[in-house]
């Protein structure tokens, strides 16, 4: 990731009694996704949520995908013909409803 790229983070709540199947996520959905948004997707991370703050506390989220684009514009061209499928493939994978972010990389590294 470069300074000034856009990060999209879809970030999905560690609720109880929600299910995330972390496996379908990274095999056939990040595929899936890599697909439909083909070269104006420029790197994208998964995370899975180990715990918080407090020592012993439950993750506030249970998984974090984050994709990068070069803009907003990218990242709308590539996202909006394809949101019906991607969206649409949700259900194969979770019950839970993500929040979405959609910001700026500042800085890329801590000097």
């Amino acid at each position: 990731m470069n300074k000034g790229m856009i990060k999209v983070s879809v970030m999905y709540p560690n609720v109880e009694g929600k299910h995330f199947n972390m496996e379908y996520y990274i095999s056939s959905h990040l595929t899936l996704a890599k697909q439909l948004l083909g070269s104006a997707l420029k790197g994208a991370t998964v995370e899975k949520g180990l715990g918080s703050a407090k020592p012993g506390g439950i993750a506030p989220f249970i998984a974090i995908g984050n994709m990068y684009f070069d803009s907003i514009e990218d990242f709308e061209k590539a996202f909006n013909p394809n949101a019906g499928k991607i969206i649409g493939d949700m259900h194969n994978f979770t019950t839970i409803q993500p929040d979405i972010q959609i910001s700026e990389v500042i800085i890329s590294e801590l000097n």
